[in-house]
């Protein structure tokens, strides 16, 4: 696979204008998007309050020029309104490397992290205030990030969703079978879902690692796509074989964006964990 040439593009003017920032929709929030308005202060429709907002872009934008060469494009995101991304995973710093490359594109990252993060003290503050959406996992509030999620994509924000739940379990790091979240949101707003592959987080620090490989530097690598098509599916019955149809074409699309940048073919079927041995099974 031949390595690609650096081509970032920072987006001029990286807070939005007062048009863009005044820009909202005719659904009222709900609890969870106006706790954020008095936390802020003041009204920024999908973005954090602004100083948390220039105190993380300070941080992470001049951390990841040092530590990646970037291969990306700008202009590649809708600019305003809501909007669903989804994306493989590779690592744990996925969040944080892709968040820039939608930061640089001119939008506020949304990121779903695990609720037992909002209590590590400090680090909970921080990710609370950058408008991060804590993920109850396994108890009687696992829906409730999908609620938080829709109201923010109603207040036009941009929602960083990886439809596999973790970090993927293939062999040879393709996407995993994913779950119906991201497709049951979708399908309740009618916010487009846009399909973001990446390679090379798992280089900088691969699954299982606890230190990051910084030598030689690596090349962070994403792709976008047009937003994958899911009007079959809309106004019927949302049932799980729906959901599972509708979550097959989103994992294909970020798959096959996947494969534009390996220069690979992927598999035939995508890995599902729960299958023992490892058996590739079809999604639907």
């Amino acid at each position: 696979m031949s390595q690609p040439s650096e081509r970032e593009h920072d987006v001029q003017g990286q807070a939005p204008n007062a048009a863009q920032q005044s820009e909202r929709t005719d659904t009222a929030p709900g609890p969870a998007a106006q706790a954020d308005r008095r936390r802020s202060g003041r009204r920024r429709p999908g973005r954090p309050p602004l100083f948390w907002e220039i105190l993380a872009a300070l941080i992470i934008r001049p951390l990841s020029r040092l530590l990646l060469r970037h291969d990306w494009a700008t202009g590649q995101l809708p600019r305003e309104g809501g909007v669903i991304l989804v994306a493989n995973h590779l690592s744990w710093t996925d969040p944080v490397l892709l968040g820039h490359f939608v930061y640089n594109n001119g939008r506020w990252p949304v990121i779903l992290a695990k609720a037992s993060l909002f209590k590590v003290p400090v680090l909970g503050r921080i990710i609370d205030r950058l408008q991060a959406i804590p993920v109850h996992r396994g108890t009687t509030d696992a829906t409730l990030s999908l609620k938080i999620a829709e109201e923010r994509l109603n207040e036009g924000a941009c929602v960083i969703i990886y439809p596999e739940g973790t970090i993927t379990r293939d062999p040879d790091l393709w996407p995993m079978v994913g779950k119906t979240g991201a497709a049951r949101l979708a399908l309740a707003t009618g916010a487009p879902v846009i399909p973001v592959a990446h390679w090379g987080a798992q280089e900088l620090l691969p699954y299982g690692e606890k230190k990051p490989r910084l030598f030689p530097r690596k090349t962070f690598q994403v792709r976008v796509g047009p937003p994958v098509d899911l009007s079959a599916y809309a106004g019927r019955p949302m049932t799980a074989s729906l959901l599972r149809e509708a979550t097959a074409d989103i994992m294909a699309a970020i798959t096959g964006l996947l494969a534009e940048i390996r220069q690979e073919k992927p598999p035939a079927e995508p890995y599902d964990p729960k299958n023992a041995g490892g058996d590739r099974r079809a999604v639907r």
